[in-house]
């Protein structure tokens, strides 16, 4: 039970030096790689630049104790940092005292929502967001982050967090335009994208191994920061109008306690619980992803006390609100990191660099950290996406793109309800009318299939009705029309059968649909009978009165139906009919 809770104790006691070396070389990688995207997070998200630094220390720290996951890198991630400044926007200036304040307060509601949700193990809920609804999400975020970055890049200043609002400020300021910034943001955007694309290949024919030329790609934030630190320092660039960094103030984290406001509080309620759910599918997806490589398991719900902890950790050290980040978690897998070892090693790296060199950053342009987060956040636009959802399913390609358009149009919160508002509508609309079949004998076999698309053996006075899925209050009536339509256009037929293979639930209005089904059956005399009924479904059946008062029987299976049915004195019946298309294939 207590290896349950802090899952550290299933892996330090066995912790060796080959493990510790592995550690050590990952986490001095992920020190230097995601210095910048701290950084660049930080202010995406209206916040200081130090915000980004600090929170990539002591929640680091807790997540080595209550995470699950041996290789996710927890801290400041895109979508979140957009989030939080969508979220705090309307309530205070950003980057005042008031604005950090509230962010903190976004931090500690987020961590509280993830902790009681991991106690209650209540990791199921994150399964209402669908991937459509994610990937909708994902790109409309990725556009939106995109454009808020543009106007850093172009040394003009935009507002808004919907892409009417951001593309009508950019170009009412465009003649604004600031052309040392542009040769910075656009130069530093070319190299990223020339690196991301070219890098790997060409080291790898220089000969070197290519985990290292992978890794010496993933460096090249690193490489544009320095380069265009130098530079701006050199040329005094920030007296020419280029935005710098600036003063970042040095030391450890301070201890902070978020504001108890409670206003505020009833105001931030809603954008932490999206924060929380959306942080965490995205940590969760990302550590299972990574944990099936090495045949390893994560658990959601311990998942949910780690990113939880995590949070109200980085409340109270003056971070932001945090998430296992894709990028410095692929960079930590490929590094080698083999323990939650690696990201103590990185949190230790960062708060030497927060510590003593953050005079280092203070030449370090704006725009370098805006063409930073355009390359990595545009690795999650994924426009195929729309093409692949609408040839395969209508209704998912409608949650996606309401999704999308809503967040794009409306802000991220709208997007994220709208989504699972219109997927959790549209499966109630699909399962409200299940999808049934008439089924019949595949001559010769044992085997039952739809008569629309099979040339099979049937019987007039016989209904094999086979229900695609479970019955409940939304599809109980529609069951009751089927049966009854059915009825009345086949006069002859003496038996139904329901075939019940698919459906794993029957709730109270669904019976009592049955106990009406049967009772007007038995008046126009018609027996019906249930064959393949699941084991749960059949242990709640028998504590109804259903059973008793059915007027047929319950057949372990439709063939064992169809033979008893066809013949139930044990004299030939008569020749089955055969109907239906050509065979083809099942």
């Amino acid at each position: 039970m207590l290896k349950r809770y802090l899952p550290i104790l299933s892996w330090l006691p066995h912790y060796q030096r080959t493990l510790f070396s592995h550690d050590l070389l990952a986490g001095l990688i992920v020190t230097a790689m995601v210095i910048p995207q701290s950084l660049a997070y930080a202010l995406l998200a209206g916040l200081p630049a130090v915000v980004g630094l600090y929170a990539s220390i002591l929640p680091l720290f807790v997540y080595a104790v209550f995470g699950s996951s041996r290789t996710l890198a927890v801290g400041p991630v895109a979508i979140l940092a957009l989030m939080t400044a969508a979220a705090l926007s309307g309530i205070a200036e950003p980057g005042s005292a008031e604005y950090v304040e509230a962010a903190l307060l976004l931090a500690l509601l987020s961590g509280a929502m993830l902790t009681v949700m991991g106690l209650l193990r209540l990791g199921f809920f994150a399964n209402f967001l669908s991937h459509p609804v994610i990937s909708g999400f994902l790109t409309a975020s990725g556009l939106l982050i995109a454009a808020s970055q543009a106007a850093h890049l172009l040394g003009i200043d935009s507002a808004g967090f919907t892409l009417p609002a951001l593309l009508g400020s950019l170009f009412a300021n465009l003649p604004e335009l600031h052309l040392p910034t542009l040769a910075i943001g656009a130069g530093t955007l070319l190299f990223l994208i020339v690196t991301r694309r070219y890098a790997t290949p060409f080291l790898t024919r220089l000969g070197l191994p290519d985990k290292l030329a992978r890794l010496m790609t993933r460096a090249g934030p690193v490489f544009a920061v320095v380069l265009t630190t130098l530079i701006a320092w050199y040329f005094a660039l920030a007296k020419s109008g280029v935005a710098v960094v600036g003063e970042v103030p040095s030391g450890l984290p301070p201890l902070t306690l978020p504001p108890f406001d409670l206003p505020l509080w009833r105001e931030l309620w809603v954008p932490a619980l999206l924060i929380s759910v959306v942080g965490f599918v995205e940590s969760v997806s990302m550590g299972q992803m990574l944990a099936a490589k090495r045949r390893e398991r994560i658990s959601p719900d311990q998942e949910l006390l780690g990113l939880g902890t995590s949070n109200l950790a980085a409340a109270f050290t003056g971070g932001m609100p945090v998430t296992g980040g894709l990028s410095r978690t692929v960079i930590n897998f490929d590094a080698g990191a083999r323990t939650p070892a690696a990201g103590v090693f990185a949190a230790v790296g960062i708060a030497i660099v927060t510590l003593f060199f953050t005079h280092l950053i203070h030449h370090l342009p704006i725009a370098t950290l805006a063409a930073i987060i355009t390359v990595s956040i545009l690795t999650l636009v994924d426009l195929e996406a729309l093409r692949h959802t609408w040839r395969y399913s209508r209704s998912d390609f409608a949650a996606l793109l309401a999704t999308l358009l809503f967040t794009l149009v409306e802000g991220v919160e709208a997007g994220i309800l709208a989504g699972v508002g219109l997927s959790i509508a549209l499966f109630l609309y699909r399962t409200s009318r299940p999808h049934s079949a008439l089924v019949g004998r595949v001559p010769g076999t044992e085997h039952f299939r739809n008569t629309a698309r099979h040339r099979v053996e049937s019987d007039k006075h016989i209904a094999l009705l086979r229900i695609d899925e479970s019955l409940y209050f939304a599809n109980a009536r529609y069951l009751e029309d089927t049966l009854y339509d059915l009825i009345a256009s086949r006069p002859d037929i003496d038996h139904v059968v329901l075939i019940c293979s698919a459906v794993n639930l029957i709730d109270a209005s669904a019976l009592e649909s049955l106990k009406a089904i049967n009772s007007r059956l038995k008046d126009s005399e018609v027996t019906l009978h249930l064959a393949e009924v699941k084991g749960p479904v059949m242990d709640r059946l028998t504590r109804s009165d259903l059973i008793e008062a059915l007027t047929g029987r319950v057949f372990l299976s439709t063939y064992s139906a169809w033979r008893e049915l066809r013949n139930p004195t044990g004299t030939r019946s008569d020749p089955p009919s055969i109907s239906g298309p050509p065979p083809i294939h099942d």
